[in-house]
């Protein structure tokens, strides 16, 4: 499912930390090592059929960046 983010992400809380991540060794695999984190967040999402505020999950290091954006929600 593609989608673009338009704006800011808002409201953004962390959910996992490090060993606390089911994906931990996937992410190290893909992207390399580093202190990942699970965070959530709000903002404007569009895709062909939607547009509108939605509940997003990404997985983040510090040097990698914001990996694995996926919208869990719809606000």
């Amino acid at each position: 499912m593609q989608f673009e983010i338009i704006g800011q992400i808002t409201n953004i809380e962390i959910i996992a930390v490090e060993n606390s991540i089911n994906d931990l060794e996937r992410l190290n695999k893909l992207y390399g090592k580093g202190r990942w984190r699970k965070l959530k967040g709000v903002a404007v999402v569009k895709r062909d059929d939607y547009t509108g505020k939605a509940e997003l999950h990404w997985y983040e290091a510090h040097g990698i960046g914001k990996r694995g954006f996926k919208i869990k929600k719809y606000l």
